[in-house]
């Protein structure tokens, strides 16, 4: 494992949940991988607020997902820029958000990336970047002094500001900040008993969210300023903001945390220069309506790591890291795009008002608020693929079946972060045709319990005779019940995510 002359496989630059998340998926498919972060200590800034849907069923597909669960609380309702937004139970086993703080994500993740073997090592910031034929060798900047080490790839997760990310040469393009908003976890013992979400202003809008008894999270966002980026934020500005948005200040004190963030929009032009990957804001930051950016970068990790170890232990040709650009710039224009909508819709004023009621109007249609909660959830993305059947694309749906050891969910099988060819036909061609790949792809015959499976936005879709489904749970190959399985059309998804057949 490994190559020579090497520290790691993999080197990821920064312990935030992409990185973490990352790390333990790289660990998960036998990969060696060392994460470097440039603080000596995780902050316990509570920063991102929870977990959507998508996110929920990623961790559920690992197995860890109850770790997260007992520190949360599910939320039964969203919004889009402040205004509700329903779920739908029949679309996911976890169909409502979890309010849980990005300081419990990071160090739940800390704690499983451990029991994986995953090295973290602290204060050791990316300072230079070198990369060849062989490998990529990152120089860091470390409380002991300069240091160098080795690896196959070097993916930076760390951060908007992202150093691997300009040391790579990689393009932001995007739109400036227009707004300024300031967000500080503080006691508030002066809120009116009848406070409820997002409150607008003509200054502006503020809200306190309750996520420990007797502290808040306070956010107030106003439109007519913009703060320098490097001005340090202060408990003092949140209070004046808050007394210039809302008329007062409710009496806060004692701030745990005070940070600053905007409506700046930019995404990499490219993920992946070379050996040198972006994931997580590295790769994209955008205004954080709707509680998106932990999850994408959640998504990010998960949709890399798989591919990255089939790399670098030899399983799959390089090109396979192409389709990681591919697959997730897509998913992160569209996140910047619904965001800079958001924003639109929370600027003070009659016509913005006005936009409002209109568009609220329309959100109590079951259809609109089906789409604005799928983009929300990410639960309707699908990535480029050759069939045309509705489930290929998409994420599996966690659906039970029957089995030699009983009634299990699909994404049991999953935990182990392998493919799995999912036979539920009984079908000797399915079988016969994976037998090349029967070193990397888990075989699994079972029988459907429901006819009837849920594959957002599309709807409820007969029980597949057979799918291929990749290590992050989306459907690479699906066959439907009563046909004859196109066996070649498996063969090439096979050789496309995992590589050539073992012969013999």
């Amino acid at each position: 494992m490994g190559h020579t002359g090497t520290d790691a496989d993999v080197v990821v630059a920064g312990a935030g949940p992409t990185g973490l998340m990352l790390a333990c998926e790289l660990r998960l498919a036998g990969a060696d991988v060392v994460v470097v972060e440039r603080l000596a200590e995780r902050t316990g800034e509570s920063r991102a607020g929870g977990i959507h849907s998508r996110t929920l069923e990623v961790l559920d597909q690992r197995g860890v997902l109850d770790r997260f669960l007992a520190e949360g609380e599910p939320q039964p309702v969203g919004h889009f820029s402040g205004l509700y937004l329903d779920f739908d139970e029949s679309e996911s086993r976890h169909p409502y958000p979890l309010m849980i703080l990005q300081s419990a994500v990071e160090r739940l993740l800390e704690e499983w990336a451990g029991e994986l073997g995953v090295r973290v090592r602290r204060s050791a910031a990316v300072s230079g970047i070198r990369q060849d034929a062989d490998g990529v060798t990152v120089e860091l900047d470390t409380a002991d002094g300069a240091a160098e080490l080795r690896a196959g790839y070097l993916v930076g997760c760390d951060g908007g500001r992202s150093t691997v990310r300009k040391l790579a040469g990689i393009g932001f393009p995007g739109t400036d900040a227009t707004m300024t908003a300031l967000i500080g976890d503080v006691e508030l013992p002066g809120l009116p008993e009848d406070y409820v979400w997002v409150r607008r202003t003509p200054g502006g809008d503020y809200s306190a969210i309750a996520f420990e008894p007797g502290w808040y999270r306070v956010i107030t966002s106003e439109y007519d300023r913009v703060a320098d980026r490097d001005e340090p934020a202060t408990f003092e500005q949140l209070r004046e903001s808050l007394v210039r948005v809302a008329g007062t200040d409710f009496g806060m004190h004692s701030p745990r945390w005070v940070s600053r963030f905007n409506d700046a929009a930019r995404q990499a032009d490219r993920y992946r220069k070379g050996r040198v990957l972006l994931a997580g804001d590295a790769a994209h930051i955008h205004f954080p309506a709707g509680g998106q950016g932990l999850n994408m970068g959640v998504q990010d990790a998960v949709n890399l790591g798989w591919k990255l170890a089939s790399v670098v232990r030899g399983r799959a040709p390089e090109s396979l890291l192409d389709s990681y650009h591919d697959e997730r710039h897509p998913v992160g224009e569209r996140v910047l795009h619904n965001t800079r909508a958001q924003a639109a819709l929370a600027r003070p004023g009659a016509a913005t008002d006005a936009l409002r009621e209109v568009f609220g109007s329309l959100m109590v249609f079951d259809d609109v608020n089906r789409v604005l909660r799928h983009m929300l959830t990410a639960l309707d993305v699908r990535y480029p693929v050759d069939g045309d059947h509705p489930m290929e694309g998409r994420r599996v749906f966690d659906a039970d079946l029957k089995s030699d050891e009983g009634v299990i969910g699909v994404y049991q099988l999953l935990h182990g972060a392998r493919p799995v060819l999912l036979d539920l036909c009984g079908s000797v061609e399915v079988t016969a045709a994976a037998a090349g790949w029967a070193d990397r792809v888990d075989l699994v015959a079972a029988r459907a319990e429901d006819e009837l499976w849920p594959v957002p936005p599309v709807g409820e879709v007969p029980a597949p005779a057979a799918l291929l489904i990749r290590p992050d749970g989306h459907v690479a190959w699906a066959a439907d019940a009563g046909g004859e399985p196109d066996t070649a059309a498996l063969r090439a998804a096979l050789a496309r995510w995992f590589g050539p057949a073992l012969e013999g």
